[in-house]
């Protein structure tokens, strides 16, 4: 081979690569301008686990309860929904919360994208320990009210449970024909497109793990709130686990009382902004579950949206001042 070829093939190599690194763009984000000090975290931390911090949180669950007590005859609302509802106006209120980072490079979102875990059979009072997970992945929107946003979660849960197989029942089938060194190989090949920015907008966007936040109530499976890894495969920077309702000794008006309790626990990617940001976005999802009546509304027919909300930062200056 002349020395000419050899420099050829050379010069396209270095330069595919050269426009491989260049790609910025992608289906489901923007690139943002980073300090350089925070740049430097995504070559010295380049996995989300790396980067991960915990958060502990809990709401007196009294006040949801009792909204619940009235919400699910009305429209079907649990724990499950609220949760969803409060981690949208969460990422809604504090937008720098909805980022991801892929490539080395920092992204905000296009959407707020929530994903959340359920099982495929449920019987009243127990538990199916046969029946398999089944998650949903949902698109939040601003005006909807908490009533519609019901409406929609149940409308995928009766999917899922009807025994129907679904976009990503069918991806699952077709990875799981290939052979493992095939499945690890294309398990890899999906990571390296998705480093480059090459992935199709159709995979991310049926894929719960390319979400802003994914949520599981681990209360339905009368479990306590665990603090959950983040995947390395697809973008999701924050997980929020909900835990059952139990009693703890709580300071109420200077005496200790044994109160209700919402747990909830937070895993967040500390690369995607700072720790006062994060804790904006947790303060918001407490917010709107220790005051359901009035975040999330629908029970007397006044459903206000969830998101925007010209009250929100009314009662609370941190909130008018903290962008």
């Amino acid at each position: 081979m002349s020395p000419f070829v050899i420099g050829l093939i050379v010069a396209l190599v270095v330069g595919l690569w050269a426009l491989l690194h260049a790609r910025t763009s992608r289906p489901d984000g923007d690139v943002l301008d980073v300090p350089p000090y925070r740049r430097l975290m995504f070559h010295i931390m380049p996995t989300r686990n790396e980067s991960i911090v915990f958060f502990d949180a809990q709401v007196d669950a009294r006040p949801l309860l009792a909204y619940l007590e009235q919400a699910r005859p009305g429209f079907g609302a649990n724990i499950t929904h609220a949760a969803v509802a409060a981690g949208s106006v969460a990422l809604a209120s504090t937008p720098r919360m909805n980022r991801f980072v892929v490539g080395r490079r920092l992204y905000q979102r296009r959407g707020r994208w929530l994903s959340f875990s359920m099982k495929r059979h449920a019987t009243e009072g127990a538990i199916d320990r046969k029946a398999r997970l089944a998650t949903v992945k949902l698109a939040m929107r601003d005006g909807e009210t908490f009533p519609e946003l019901c409406a929609r979660i149940n409308g995928d849960i009766r999917l899922q449970r009807s025994g129907k197989k679904t976009a990503a029942d069918k991806e699952f089938q077709l990875f799981n024909l290939l052979p493992r060194p095939l499945l690890d190989a294309a398990s890899r090949a999906l990571g390296r497109l998705d480093h480059f920015n090459l992935l199709p907008g159709f995979f991310i966007e049926s894929d719960p793990l390319y979400a802003s936040m994914y949520i599981a109530n681990l209360g339905s499976l009368k479990m306590g709130a665990a603090f959950h890894h983040l995947y390395e495969y697809g973008n999701c920077p924050a997980f929020m686990m909900v835990g059952q309702v139990e009693e703890r000794a709580v300071v109420v008006d200077g005496e200790v009382q044994a109160v209700p309790v919402l747990p909830i626990r937070f895993s967040y990617d500390e690369r995607i902004d700072d720790g006062l940001n994060a804790r904006f976005g947790i303060t918001a999802v407490t917010r709107v579950l220790a005051d359901p009546h009035r975040w999330l509304g629908g029970i007397d027919g006044d459903a206000p949206p969830l998101w925007p909300r010209d009250d929100w930062a009314s009662d609370d200056g941190e909130y008018a001042a903290r962008d």
